[in-house]
């Protein structure tokens, strides 16, 4: 039997979806690409009414590829509402996002199996081998219930993944790649012991032979010992994306997101201190439904006194079960106004971050080919072009040189990589060496 798994959604979907091929392929054929399956996988989102009519939409695409085909649906869309997905006759189950881990158990089975959220961290899922930027699940679920958020009620409470657990599979993904993104729900509300601990479980990290970048954090996790902790390590990526969701306080008070805008600037403005050049980047929700023109142009001057690296927004969408459910939405035509303004910002602030950074030296991990040149990500998050094909995978000290493209040209220093012989080893943010006894 041949399985395509298909993920839509966030990292946290990406990850489980590693982990179910990575449990799958002992016993099957298993793709993560859209192509002709006996039996497709599609781990659904539901964080926007858009992300779930795509969930829904994917299910067309696939039995086009093989009318014949038979389908399990998992994940949020399908925890949301199981009945959109009943009604199709190639869906042969319906899970949630409880027992993802225990995905071959329901091969074969017939029928709806949308279970009690978990209150325990179900750690069923792990991945060992990846190329280039491996992602390492922390947590699930969230308790901040903003006031437009569905994925508490989608995903359940907080619950945290021993540090144990982490770091076991964090040492067997540095054999393979150089580079592990931290991923959950709310990585900020990490805990040991029922106590936060974001940074105690970096430092454990810190010897790590691979770079350690964060995901999405909420601004109450940066603090002076979170960023003496990070900021002493050899591998920390400094990469800061904070969510903000509007520069209004009266609309972060109506979000139910518990910080003024003068707390974010604070917090911003610690992080500079402590790294040269670092990666803030944000999200904004643009359309909020109290939000009026005034508020919208308080977040456009609050977002360019931020001067982010760069700005995820998006529209609004109404969601089931929370507090602003029964409101309206605002008139679209506003909303794609709103967009376009935010955009400029946007392509501005980000062309000023990467100019920038001229002149400097990156860390890049090389991630593709093309014809003509090679591509990775710098530590700091900016997209950068060299001359000449690199294997992915290849580490390189660089300079920049020129904005290109959306990122940066540059040319290369040299080439580092674990073997002494070869190359150096250097800490990724002064680009200072590093004692290879480490």
């Amino acid at each position: 039997m041949k399985i395509s798994l298909i993920n839509l959604g966030c990292k946290v979907n990406q990850y489980e979806i590693d982990g179910m091929y990575e449990k799958l392929q002992k016993k099957y054929e298993v793709t993560e690409n859209l192509e002709f399956a006996d039996l497709y996988i599609v781990n659904t989102c539901a964080i926007t009414r858009e992300a779930e009519k795509k969930s829904r939409q994917m299910i067309a695409k696939i039995t086009k590829i093989n009318p014949d085909a038979q389908i399990i649906v998992c994940g949020c869309a399908s925890e949301n509402s199981p009945e959109q997905f009943m009604d199709k006759k190639n869906i042969t189950t319906i899970l949630g996002n409880a027992h993802k881990g225990k995905i071959e158990d329901y091969i074969g089975l017939k029928g709806c199996y949308v279970d009690e959220l978990p209150t325990k961290y179900e750690d069923d899922l792990t991945v060992s081998a990846v190329r280039t930027r491996g992602y390492v699940k922390i947590q699930d679920g969230c308790n901040a219930y903003c006031s437009y958020c569905i994925i508490p009620f989608l995903r359940g409470r907080s619950r945290s993944r021993s540090l144990k657990s982490i770091l076991q599979e964090a040492r067997k993904l540095c054999k393979t790649c150089k580079e592990i993104v931290l991923t959950g729900i709310n990585v900020s509300d990490f805990r040991i012991d029922n106590r936060r601990a974001l940074g105690d479980l970096l430092y454990a990290m810190r010897d790590l032979p691979c770079r350690i970048r964060l995901s999405s954090m909420d601004e109450s996790v940066i603090t002076d010992e979170f960023l003496e902790t990070v900021s002493s390590m050899p591998n920390f990526c400094p990469h800061f994306h904070i969510s903000l969701q509007s520069g209004c306080d009266k609309v972060l008070r109506e979000m139910n997101r518990h910080y003024t805008t003068a707390d974010f600037f604070g917090k911003v403005e610690k992080i500079k201190k402590y790294f040269k050049n670092p990666c803030i980047s944000t999200d904004v929700i643009v359309g909020f439904p109290t939000e009026n023109d005034d508020d919208f142009e308080r977040t456009l001057t609050f977002v360019k006194k931020m001067k982010f690296s760069d700005i995820h927004y998006f529209a609004f969408s109404l969601r089931p079960y929370t507090a602003v459910s029964m409101l309206e939405q605002l008139n679209g035509d506003v909303i794609r106004k709103r967009e376009r303004l935010l955009e400029q910002i946007k392509r501005d602030s980000n062309l000023e971050f990467r100019k920038n950074n001229l002149g400097q030296e990156l860390f890049v991990l090389v991630e593709k080919q093309n014809e003509d040149y090679s591509e990775g990500l710098s530590q700091n998050y900016i997209k950068c072009y060299v001359d000449n094909k690199y294997r992915e995978n290849t580490m390189l000290k660089v300079l920049a040189k020129e904005i290109y493209k959306d990122g940066i040209k540059c040319d290369v220093i040299e080439r580092v990589c674990k073997n002494k012989k070869r190359a150096n080893r250097y800490d990724m943010v002064t680009g200072d060496k590093v004692d290879q006894s480490l």
